[in-house]
């Protein structure tokens, strides 16, 4: 009688077996091949060929190219290639690596893009005068903007830019520290305060997410001082307010910084100076100061926009805090050049 294998269906010999014979298995999708010494070479070898030849297309000197790490080098293709989604070859960016460094030079600030998840696009070569870091040691910290800013202030960020992207064309202003080298900081004792201004643009239509772009000109302020600080006496001015922050006194100093006299204040509730889109950040202030229990019991910090006498805007660093037994607010306010 013929016996069939009952794995292949083939007539078995008494001599032979289609069945792998004990202590050598056969792989499986659980247990597949080990890895080999050679085999793990070879793939590294071939990674680190696709690396450099990735690395020799970036536009960026030689120099550069020999510090950056595979960190910095994926992250620098990234950026390139959604810079190339929202800029195809066939068009034009507004804001390029086509800007020399004689046209960067004359700007206050760098120029920022960013797409419309807040990933980095593109930076211009001159943020290294900024914030003493260069681009690519820039894209260390992240491939986001939230990623390079203090992280206080990404929430706000994060409001405007979604507020910018609801209505395409609306310029919007929000200030922060953004990170900077360790000499910037020990020189200039903290990061650098940034003022980002700019607006989404639709690059295609038809309009989508995927190809808006936020265009900023991120300019350099005064640095956020800490509440208190000596050498910042001259840009400070204090308002009293009760609950419902009417002016109750200001300090004379407001005249210089906001150009209105004592007077006129008085009676006049805080957020009749406010620029509209920051009215939100400064409730959100005003309820956590009056939600603090006691006198002297502060709620942190926020930086508004005011309106000056003169119709102008100024942008303001408050710290407020409660006072008087609790039945008053105390702000001081630092200027912002």
């Amino acid at each position: 009688m013929t016996i069939f294998c009952s794995h292949c269906h083939r007539p078995l010999q008494a001599e032979t077996s289609c069945l792998p014979r004990r202590g050598k298995q056969a792989p499986s999708a659980s247990k597949p091949f080990r890895s080999t010494k050679s085999a793990s070479k070879a793939r590294r070898d071939q990674i680190n060929a696709e690396l450099q030849a990735l690395r020799s297309l970036l536009p960026i000197s030689a120099q550069e190219k020999e510090r950056l790490s595979y960190l910095h080098t994926m992250a620098l293709v990234c950026l390139r290639l959604r810079g190339a989604q929202l800029f195809p070859p066939d068009s034009a960016p507004p804001a390029g690596p086509a800007l020399g460094s004689e046209l960067l030079s004359l700007l206050p600030g760098f120029l920022l893009v960013l797409s419309a998840n807040g990933k980095l696009v593109y930076i211009s070569e001159n943020v290294a005068q900024v914030l003493g870091l260069s681009m690519v040691e820039l894209l260390a910290q992240g491939d986001t903007v939230f990623d390079i800013l203090d992280g206080r202030a990404c929430e706000d960020a994060r409001k405007k830019l979604l507020l910018a992207q609801e209505e395409p064309g609306r310029e919007v202003t929000f200030v922060s520290e953004m990170r900077t080298s360790k000499a910037f900081r020990l020189q200039h004792g903290g990061n650098r305060a940034v003022a980002v201004h700019g607006r989404f643009m639709a690059l295609r239509w038809p309009a989508s997410p995927s190809t808006a772009a936020f265009l900023a000109l991120c300019t350099p302020v005064a640095r956020l001082t800490a509440d208190g600080d000596a050498s910042s006496q001259d840009d400070l001015f204090q308002s009293m307010h009760v609950l419902d922050m009417t002016f109750t006194d200001v300090t004379e100093s407001v005249t210089y910084h906001l150009g209105y006299h004592r007077e006129d204040l008085i009676g006049q509730s805080w957020y009749s100076l406010l620029h509209p889109e920051d009215t939100d950040l400064a409730a959100a202030q005003h309820r956590a100061v009056g939600e603090s229990l006691g006198a002297g019991a502060a709620a942190g910090t926020a930086v508004l926009r005011v309106l000056r006498r003169d119709r102008t805007w100024a942008w303001l660093r408050v710290w407020a805090r409660r006072d008087g037994g609790g039945r008053a607010i105390t702000c001081t306010s630092h200027c912002l050049r």
